[in-house]
């Protein structure tokens, strides 16, 4: 068939106004794969962020190629999300929207995406557990899933929360219609802010249901697969470390997300032998035509299953595990004598926290542990996503909670002592290394040809994306950053510990 000159041209034009017009970013890690890549092109990487007065205001005209810049609270761990016109993340009540809601809770911001004007927020009481399973200040640390008008956030108390994208603006809709109850603390007169409270169409409390034990903090980000949303429960030890106070409830569940009726939870058993929490989120994919869901265990294990349920002698609906594989090399479970290495020391092993990422039918990995244990031993793993044959390994990697950015046959993993490793994706031979000299939360992100990664300094550090190492550009924010870059519809997204910047013209 000849195609006119004129078609050629238009199509043309339509693929170029595609990729510069850029997409959403709606869920932690862009999509299901969870791969940190975008391929939007014509990014702004230059800019100026500005000077912050006494206020902790940032002041615009001291800036360059920002749009807009959001005041966040005193922590923000939780990673931006953003979707039709709205821009979510997570953080704490440091710097109250609403003055009748003081002290410490858990906060979802939702701001224009356009403008930056403050839409409305969640705010979430805290559970009153302590350090042992809501770190006072620690906030919102899961990034919400958005999607046909609405938003799922895994909060601060172990719930799973649906909430109306448009806030309660435009009346309470959903079946919860508790609203002005749940914001409200143990003895306290909170009251509903109809212009700028969240809208809550339905709730699940992980605790209530399933006697799940979160350790420190309840961290998942939501996957979303047709009308199903699976989650990870933050199940895991108590102030000991040692002890398991729930080794029988699940380490991750799937809901209906239409009305947040349990479907079914994990089978593997991973919580009785939990070296800390379920903290690592799903990832999903097809494999020859088959539907798959990868999980990085609270255990040190990896798990592949298909998205399908088997009832056990009890009746549970379990997802119960196709393959699974020590992400942990056997010297860091046993020493040479044959004992047990204990957890949280430098030799010993540690579970799966970052995200697993699916890439070319391979499943990229990587061990850590909460940052709060310091540095160790860890392994970057490359395996099979339909047999579970681990088909590399890499264990110059220390742990890290970092998940990868894989494109063009590279693979880039930070680690949380520091540094930034580029390898090749098919070995795991590594090409270069980046010491920032600064540790290392967040994850990489691959756009346009360049490499973003923040620090613990408050640098973004833009890379060339390729196997020859040049020196990367760090550009200070005047904060830690903690959670991850990304990119929508043209606009750079960085967000520190105190502030979002909206980058672009």
């Amino acid at each position: 068939m000849k195609y006119s000159n004129l078609f050629i041209l238009l199509t043309g034009s339509l693929i170029t106004s595609s990729s510069l017009f850029g997409e959403d970013w709606p869920i932690w890690g862009k999509d299901q794969s969870r791969n940190m890549v975008s391929h939007e092109k014509g990014i702004l990487f230059e800019f100026l962020p500005g000077e912050i007065d006494e206020n902790e205001k940032v002041d615009l005209t001291t800036t360059k190629n920002v749009k807009w810049v959001a005041k966040l609270g005193s922590q923000a761990y939780g990673n931006v999300t953003i979707g039709e016109g709205k821009v979510l993340v997570g953080t704490n009540n440091e710097s109250a929207r609403d003055p009748k809601k003081k002290g410490d809770r858990g906060v979802v911001m939702c701001f224009d995406e356009k403008s930056g004007d403050f839409v409305w927020q969640l705010v979430i009481p805290k559970l009153g557990a302590g350090k042992v399973s809501d770190w006072e200040y620690i906030g919102v640390c899961s990034s919400p899933a958005i999607e046909d008008g609405l938003a799922y956030v895994v909060t601060n108390r172990c719930e799973v929360i649906c909430l109306d994208l448009d806030g309660l603006t435009d009346g309470n809709d959903g079946p919860y219609q508790e609203e002005d109850i749940y914001i409200r603390p143990k003895g306290s007169l909170d009251s509903l802010n109809n212009e700028i409270d969240a809208d809550i169409i339905w709730r699940y409390d992980m605790r209530d249901e399933l006697g799940v034990f979160p350790h420190n903090v309840t961290s998942s980000s939501a996957l979303i697969v047709g009308d199903r949303l699976f989650v990870a429960t933050s199940n895991g030890v108590d102030w000991s470390h040692i002890n398991i106070p729930s080794p029988l409830s699940p380490s991750w569940i799937a809901l209906n997300k239409k009305n947040g009726e349990l479907i079914g939870e994990d089978g593997s058993g991973a919580s009785k032998d939990a070296l800390h929490a379920a903290w690592s989120s799903l990832t999903y994919g097809k494999i020859d035509g088959q539907d798959r869901l990868f999980w990085g265990g609270t255990d040190g294990y990896l798990y592949a299953y298909a998205n399908e349920t088997e009832q056990d002698e009890e009746g549970f609906d379990l997802f119960n595990p196709l393959w699974k594989v020590d992400c942990n090399e056997p010297s860091y479970r046993i020493d040479k004598e044959g004992r047990k290495i204990p957890y949280a020391t430098p030799p010993g092993p540690s579970e799966l926290i970052a995200t697993p990422v699916l890439y070319e039918n391979k499943i990229y990995c990587s061990t850590g542990q909460d940052p709060e244990h310091g540095d160790g031993v860890g392994r970057l793993s490359c395996v099979d996503a339909k047999s579970g044959d681990v088909l590399w390994k890499n264990t110059d990697i220390g742990r890290t909670i970092s998940t990868p950015s894989i494109s063009d046959g590279l693979i880039y993993q930070a680690e949380y002592a520091g540094i930034l490793h580029c390898l090749d994706a098919e070995t795991g031979e590594i090409y270069w290394t980046h010491d920032s000299y600064s540790r290392i939360w967040g994850s990489t992100l691959l756009v346009d040809g360049k490499l973003l990664l923040g620090n613990e300094d408050g640098d973004l550090l833009i890379f060339d994306h390729g196997k020859e190492y040049k020196e990367p550009v760090a550009i200070n924010l005047g904060a830690p950053i903690y959670s991850s870059p990304v990119v929508a519809n043209q606009t750079l997204y960085v967000s520190t510990q105190t502030h979002l910047y909206a980058i672009g013209e």
